[in-house]
């Protein structure tokens, strides 16, 4: 089984070096290669996706991404910024199917900024389609300096853009997803002004008709942002466009406590996998031992079990963080009065010890 380490910028380096460790005391045969990616390989390398992180991603059969960026970096321009790795791994290895969990585990329950009823028992799983959309439409703007901003420009644009099959393939996605969870699928779109979301929207339709046992229903993306705070276990599966993608499920992620504790998986059709914690590079607390690994934990623990075909170890590696969580431990994004503050390292020595037992 082979991993391409790709940690990044920031925080990203101290957590997946906790996510190596949980990885490491599982005994299984691994092979990991670590690369720079972001701004890291700018520095190295003057490009934050170098040929040679590329060809390794695209060689293994999972990438474990720690984070990307930094403020530094914002003032060049947009094709060599760190955020640009990201974006060309999605689009080189075909991942084309985000996996955004929103799981309120009870010990945390009182960290969310939501009364307790309202995410007592909450498990959304958020499905981006992450190869369209506005993000990879063409032009992607119009500029008269070459850094990336805009001085005396007139006008800039971005398009927005989705085909049939890659609408087709993240539908039935969706409803695959759905099969094996609650039946049910909430489609976000923006169909009411805009013609590509009702061309999404015509086309989910017509997907869902060949999963009856599926309730399907439509939702316009302002009204899902709403619904995700007054209500949000109306849901159980919701899929949706890149863009819509990005805020719905980063908003659905504070429901939980803290982006710290959500993980992600971007796959394609072959099941090779992109892992990253849905936080980012955090360049604020980088280097200050307190960032939350967690996210990072549970990303390789999706690693497990959507491309490596470890369900097993999966499931031990979700329910050691459970068994931390109950013993108290708290990085400083989930702590409150009564449990115990730990740091990044801390916290990933502690599923280790729980692995053990």
């Amino acid at each position: 089984m082979k991993i391409a380490v790709l940690p990044g910028d920031g925080i990203g380096t101290e957590i997946v070096a906790e996510a190596i460790k949980v990885l490491k005391v599982l005994d299984l045969p691994f092979e990991m290669e670590t690369a720079l990616v972001g701004g890291a390989a700018y520095e190295a390398h003057g490009h934050p996706l170098p040929e040679s992180t590329l060809k390794l991603a695209q060689a293994s059969d999972a990438v474990l991404f720690g984070a990307v960026g930094d403020w530094k970096y914002d003032t060049l321009d947009r094709p060599l910024r760190p955020e640009q790795a990201i974006l060309g791994l999605r689009k080189n290895m075909g991942l084309f199917a985000n996996f955004r969990p929103a799981i309120c585990y009870p010990q945390l329950v009182d960290a969310s900024s939501l009364k307790p009823e309202l995410v007592a028992g909450l498990d959304i799983l958020i499905i981006r389609e992450l190869t369209g959309d506005i993000y990879f439409g063409q032009p992607r703007g119009r500029r008269v300096a070459t850094d990336g901003h805009f001085p005396g420009a007139e006008e800039a644009f971005d398009t927005m853009r989705y085909s049939r099959p890659e609408i087709e393939r993240i539908a039935h996605v969706a409803f695959q997803a759905a099969m094996k969870r609650d039946k049910r699928v909430t489609s976000v779109d923006k169909a009411n002004v805009l013609e590509t979301f009702q061309f999404w929207k015509d086309i989910v339709t017509e997907i869902g008709l060949q999963y009856p046992e599926v309730t399907l229903d439509h939702m316009y993306v302002d009204n899902a942002a709403m619904q995700l705070v007054r209500a949000p276990k109306r849901f159980d599966v919701v899929v949706t466009g890149n863009m819509f993608g990005d805020i719905l499920s980063d908003a659905a992620a504070m429901l939980t406590g803290s982006i710290g504790m959500l993980p992600s998986a971007s796959l394609n059709s072959k099941n090779q996998g992109l892992y990253e914690p849905s936080h980012g590079s955090a360049p604020d607390i980088a280097g200050k031992g307190i960032a939350n690994p967690l996210a990072t934990i549970l990303s390789a623990a999706m690693m497990l079990r959507f491309s490596l075909n470890q369900v097993a170890a999966a499931d031990r590696i979700e329910a050691a963080v459970s068994k931390v969580l109950d013993s108290g431990l708290r990085t400083t994004d989930i702590w409150s009065e009564g449990t115990s503050r730990v740091g990044t390292v801390e916290m990933g020595d502690a599923v280790v010890a729980a692995l053990a037992k």
